[in-house]
């Protein structure tokens, strides 16, 4: 697996430390990986010795240009020509890395992710993914999450196509499920849009394995294995269950901590709430791709830290070693060619390309 990785440096809450130090954790884990640093080389060369980073398999491309949080996209598409964030897009494109991660600024990273490497041929909008955890215990991917604030039938037909591929290639689903995300799962429910992406979808013969509406309360349940929804709504669902893990797992630890009989109680359920925030432990599922670009570029969280974002890099890995971005290519040529043979008013979307 020779394999090439982009990394921004400087982007994220804790950079170039958490940077680093999520490098380190991935040079363990994938031995034959190699490392496009980009950054600031003197911040940079003092956390490689701190982490004992293996010198032979990275090389650093100084910069000391940073696309910082508040700065807005338009101003980083007109700007910023040799911040760390643009560098290592570019690396991608210029075919010196086979995939970017960063976890810098997520408005300007998808606007220069989009400008620069460019949807693939078939995708109107890329879309943010993310795997997320689910009581049955294996994950599902839920998009989009932020991209696209307002989408058309079309738009989500192709999120869930692209969907599918990621759960199939990169979560390991053998055949997944797909659920459109709408206030409630009747069929009469929801508005224009959402109603005509639910016909689309029931229509299609690529999108096999369509379940139909599901709410916002089937999220985590596992109900499906790959949930499609606009921006807008994707990204508030997404942090409102974030947000309610986070209050419940502090509700109980300060329900633990009321006196000596709780505390006891407490070191009889360890075992049990140890799993449990595991399962649910945003790191374990941080990294998320921006799917249907012509390159892969995987976000990390800004506030996470090494741990989370050496999985951020695995995403990425997983990703160019399954090669995603081929297989949605040739999903949408058969897509096209199907409707080309049956005419403009064929529905036909694929799951996934057979290789």
């Amino acid at each position: 697996m020779n394999i090439k990785l982009a990394i921004d440096a400087m982007g994220g809450d804790d950079a170039p430390d958490m940077i680093i130090g999520g490098v380190g954790l991935a040079q363990k884990k994938y031995p034959s990986v190699f490392f496009l640093i980009f950054g600031d080389e003197a911040q940079i060369r003092p956390l490689i010795v701190k982490y004992k980073l293996d010198q032979a398999r990275l090389r650093i491309i100084h910069t000391n240009e940073v696309i910082t949080g508040d700065m807005k996209p338009s101003a980083a598409l007109r700007g910023s020509k040799s911040s760390s964030m643009r560098l290592a897009i570019e690396a991608v494109a210029d075919g010196q890395a086979d995939a970017v991660v960063s976890a810098g600024n997520t408005g300007a990273y998808m606007a220069l992710s989009k400008i620069i490497l460019k949807p693939l041929a078939g995708i109107d909008r890329p879309a943010i993914a993310a795997s997320i955890p689910t009581l049955l215990g294996k994950r599902g991917v839920m998009l989009d999450l932020g991209a696209n604030v307002e989408c058309s039938a079309e738009n989500l037909v192709q999120f869930a196509m692209m969907g599918q591929v990621f759960s199939q290639q990169v979560l390991g689903n053998t055949v997944p499920s797909v659920g459109l995300l709408n206030i409630g799962a009747e069929d009469l429910k929801g508005n224009a849009i959402i109603k005509e992406t639910h016909a689309l979808l029931k229509e299609s013969r690529w999108v096999s394995n369509f379940q139909g509406f599901v709410e916002g309360t089937d999220v985590l349940t596992g109900k499906v294995d790959v949930i499609v929804t606009d921006g807008f709504t994707g990204n508030v669902s997404l942090k409102t269950a974030e947000g309610s893990f986070t209050i419940f797992k502090q509700f109980l630890m300060a329900n633990f901590g009321r006196n000596w009989w709780t505390r006891l109680t407490y070191l009889l359920a360890r075992p049990v709430l140890k799993a449990f925030s595991a399962q649910f432990d945003p790191r374990q599922n941080n990294g998320a791709p921006f799917l249907g670009l012509n390159g892969i570029s995987v976000k990390s969280h800004g506030g996470t830290d090494a741990i989370g974002f050496s999985y951020a890099i695995a995403v990425a890995i997983d990703m160019v070693d399954r090669d995603v971005n081929k297989l949605i290519r040739e999903g949408l040529e058969q897509w096209h060619a199907d409707m080309g043979s049956r005419g403009q008013d064929a529905v036909v979307v694929p799951l996934r390309a057979q290789g």
